[in-house]
């Protein structure tokens, strides 16, 4: 989707016999490469974890910066802020970059969440200084160029479409909307097709002026390299980034939740559902029991709805539950597709079952199935440089404690039955919701 192409590099793999030996064995604690830490005077927080196995340098830039800040009536404003990043600089055009980062083998990459704009980068060691200031040429000093900026727009507008074409991502959508309506949270990264045809450069340029600055920025560096090198040699370029102004912080929640169903007609064969309810953010001390839960209700392989909707009843294909934190807010949801003429019936189990995670205790089976999942998988997050980068990123972002890689695996096995009931019956809510059906009703006879 960007003017500069990633080129694919050899990832910083873990050596595998340890891996497998986590997952089968999972250990209480979890330890991951040294990392240094320390401030600037700019306000940018920076995270270093060497690792020199591979010639290799990963630079992971997360920024408090994204879409719950649009402006109202130009939302999807961070999502093209973060892509123009890639559309040239005072320095070079994208083509320049472009031959540049072809020439380095590098890859350069941007994207916008909910929360955050992310910047990554990768580069052989031997390239790092060049590399390096061409990162920092793009996070600093865009001009956001009129002709990148109009094909920006029109590839925006192609994935705008394709949602609506799409019956799945259009009920997620939708549900997000309701959601969490009259929030920062309620509309989609990407904006709205009424939304990016207001957008302006200038809009690109005062939003990146405001919120890319390095007293809301986290910088990441794994691989290849020292906090001393760093201090050498990138110090004194990151140092110069100038700080921008404190800017509010308020955050309007979301309103008490009551029921609400909206149903979207489509001639299609399959009503595509989306189910569930406001939940914590993501620094909530349940955490590590909320994703028990729902591992044991939705979430695994031989979870509860994927037995009774999938295997015995033969009602959906495919059928998952998920939470989705956020740092203000998060939420749960159950996403199926099956028959329009079962529609009802689907929604009825899924209601059922969440009930029953209510009332009655989890299985010994159950329980130990998701704590050795979630312990033995936890080192697959973490097996590239790229991966790592992202992790330490997040963890500083929301908030998580440094120490809380190493006590991962010991608070997944703490989790006991009862606590999967408690968080069940707290955060999971079958009496009122919010429920999407994009399908063919009318065939389905579904009724409200």
């Amino acid at each position: 989707m960007n003017n500069v192409k990633p080129r694919r590099l050899s990832p910083y793999w873990w050596p595998l016999n340890f891996i497998f030996f986590l997952i089968l064995f999972p250990s209480h604690s979890f330890s991951l490469p040294p990392t240094e830490r320390m401030s600037l005077q700019n306000g940018l927080r920076l995270i270093v974890s060497e690792a020199h196995s591979l010639p290799f340098v990963t630079f992971q830039l997360i920024i408090d910066g994204g879409s719950r800040f649009d402006p109202p009536n130009k939302e999807g404003l961070s999502y093209l802020t973060a892509k123009g990043l890639l559309h040239g600089t005072t320095k070079h055009t994208s083509k320049q970059m472009n031959e540049l980062l072809d020439f380095m083998g590098a890859n350069l990459h941007t994207d916008s969440s909910k929360d955050y704009i992310t910047v990554g980068f990768k580069v052989l060691k031997k390239d790092l200084f060049q590399g390096f200031h061409l990162f920092m040429d793009a996070i600093t000093l865009p001009v956001f160029p009129k002709d990148e900026f109009h094909s920006e727009i029109q590839r925006t507008l192609g994935i705008i479409k394709s949602v609506e074409e799409d019956p799945k991502e259009l009920s997620e959508r939708e549900f997000f909307k309701t959601l969490f309506a009259g929030t920062p949270y309620g509309h989609p990264v990407i904006g709205t097709e009424e939304s990016i045809l207001k957008l302006t450069r200038n809009d690109l340029a005062a939003f990146h002026s405001s919120y890319v600055r390095p007293n809301r920025a986290i910088l990441v560096i794994t691989g290849d390299i020292s906090l001393n090198e760093i201090k050498m040699d990138l110090m004194s370029r990151l140092e110069a980034w100038p700080a921008g102004n404190v800017l509010p912080t308020s955050h309007k929640q979301p309103s008490a939740q009551n029921t609400k169903i909206l149903t979207l007609e489509r001639a299609i064969s399959q009503a595509n559902i989306t189910l569930g309810n406001l939940a914590p953010q993501r620094n909530n001390p349940d955490f590590f029991p909320m994703i028990v839960t729902n591992y044991i209700l939705g979430g695994g392989f031989s979870s509860r709805l994927l037995t009774e909707i999938r295997a015995k009843r033969g009602l959906a294909y495919s059928i998952r539950s998920t939470f989705h934190f956020k740092k203000r807010v998060g939420s749960f949801l159950v996403s199926l597709q099956t028959k329009n003429d079962s529609a009802q019936e689907a929604i009825s189990i899924v209601l059922e079952e969440i009930k029953k995670l209510q009332k009655e205790p989890v299985t010994d089976i159950e329980l130990e199935g998701a704590r050795k999942y979630l312990t033995g998988s936890f080192p697959l997050q973490l097996d590239t440089q790229a991966k790592l980068a992202g992790f330490l990123a997040q963890v500083e972002f929301y908030g998580l404690g440094e120490d809380y890689a190493h006590n991962y695996v010991s608070c997944i096995m703490a989790v006991t039955k009862e606590d999967v009931q408690r968080v069940a019956k707290k955060y999971l809510n079958p009496y009122n919701y919010t429920l999407v059906i994009v399908g063919n009703l009318k065939e389905g006879r579904f009724r409200k």
